[in-house]
């Protein structure tokens, strides 16, 4: 009985052994093709985008936008280390806090102060969340990214090598950005090396990023420096040269950022007015992957030439 009961024990047993390796195997291959259709979507995600830079109809793009992001961070808290999510949520973030956000604080101040107060401080959370995301990828390669790039700025970007430069310049525009919107946060303006070593870095390894998208940030970034020397306009018309000259006059950004950022502190009336529709005059379909970005600067053309009286007081 001892026998056939062994007997029967090795005989029932195997199949049991076969079928708990086999859950395990089914367990393993799940985890391995859980992650593979992460990381394949994670991938789709982050190497897409020319349906919505394409786009006709920002409207509708800010409605689809908030999808797309919280996609993107689900997709991270599932494979933080992605990479190429990363940056996808680095820029997703910072552009949607300016064309949405920002923008709509800057059009609704003056009938509600409240409104546009609350809607700074969002586009501010925003632009520190576009930033977090994209330290996390720089920290990928340097571990240690963040503490050593307050330590020392500049010792500290040199590592970064050419694959790096998307990174740094959308790392660097979000905090910029941050910084603006919250200008009476001395610890977040305490930051402005370390956002300067990000872009003068981008800068020195491929200054013709993006077709000038490193010029067009730096028109607006040598007037807002705190200590702004004396060349710094020419320095800024230097740039909006270049940034022109990069994207073959296609893009609205530097005759917008040109006019908002030198003009008016240089009181130019009638440069502002002439660069603005300089703006409004660029063909959105001449270049199809950028025309959601002009018309977003063509909009922003439109309400800084309908404010132009309250930019030029005499």
């Amino acid at each position: 009985m001892t026998d056939t009961y062994a007997g029967k024990g090795q005989v029932c047993g195997k199949p049991f052994i076969r079928l708990l390796l086999f859950l395990c195997l089914v367990t393993l291959n799940g985890c391995a093709v859980r992650e593979y259709a992460i990381n394949r979507v994670g991938d789709a995600i982050a190497s897409g985008g020319d349906a919505f830079a394409s786009d006709n109809d920002p409207d509708l793009i800010r409605d689809a936008s908030p999808f797309s992001l919280k996609m993107m961070e689900s997709l991270l808290a599932e494979n933080p280390r992605h990479r190429g999510l990363l940056l996808a949520a680095t820029k997703g973030f910072t552009q949607y806090a300016y064309a949405y956000v920002q923008q709509q604080a800057d059009e609704v101040e003056a009938t509600d102060v409240a409104t546009a107060y609350a809607e700074r401080d969002r586009a501010k959370q925003m632009y520190l969340r576009a930033r977090d995301y994209g330290l996390r990828g720089l920290s990928l390669q340097q571990p240690d990214f963040f503490v050593q790039l307050r330590i020392d700025p500049q010792a500290t970007v040199k590592k970064a090598k050419p694959e790096d430069v998307a990174l740094l310049y959308w790392t660097g525009a979000a905090w910029a950005a941050a910084i603006a919107a919250g200008k009476d946060d001395p610890f977040l303006v305490a930051d402005l090396p370390a956002v300067e070593a990000l872009i003068m870095r981008a800068c020195e390894i491929d200054e013709k990023f993006d077709n000038g998208a490193l010029h067009v940030f730096l028109i607006s970034y040598e007037m807002s420096r705190s200590a702004v020397s004396k060349d710094a306009a020419q320095k800024a018309h230097e740039h909006f040269k270049r940034a022109v000259e990069l994207s073959g006059g296609l893009q609205a950004a530097p005759y917008v950022a040109l006019a908002e950022a030198v003009t008016v502190q240089e009181r130019r009336r009638d440069e502002f007015t002439r660069l603005l529709n300089q703006a409004l005059a660029v063909d959105v379909d001449k270049r199809p992957e950028w025309r959601l970005a002009n018309l977003i600067m063509q909009r922003r053309a439109r309400w800084l030439l309908a404010h132009t009286d309250e930019y030029f007081l005499e």
